[in-house]
């Protein structure tokens, strides 16, 4: 029952987290592709996890350091759900990278040659 109740306090972010993956999929889904899409979402979601794992990770520590129980409790409740986040964000990478070849291209640099008066 105490895993329910924790988890419990972890939903509003998880919705927040949905809102905003449905609002850069739609915008980009509109603007691009879907395959475009899925990128962006990918890449997006993977900075915003690793820093709330960062953020929530400092969180808990500090609370351990003060001894809060109450904010220890919180914080590590919000840090395991960012740490699944992110191997989830990882593991949609690496299945989209996969069945997507394509985008594992960088693109390469391009050079500038100059012309005679300006040559160096």
């Amino acid at each position: 029952m105490g895993l329910v109740a924790r988890l419990s306090r972890v939903v509003p972010l998880v919705i927040a987290l949905a809102v905003v993956a449905a609002v850069i999929y739609l915008v980009v889904t509109y603007r691009h592709s879907p395959a475009r899409a899925k990128e962006v979402l990918i890449r997006v979601f993977t900075w915003i996890t690793g820093i709330l794992s960062a953020f929530f990770g400092l969180v808990t520590l500090y609370a351990l350091l003060e001894r809060n129980d109450g904010v220890i409790d919180l914080g590590a409740s919000f840090l395991v759900v960012a740490l699944i986040g992110l191997a989830v964000t990882r593991w949609c990478n690496h299945v989209f990278l996969k069945n997507h070849p394509s985008y594992k291209k960088k693109p390469v640099r391009a050079t500038v040659k100059r012309r005679w008066p300006w040559q160096r």
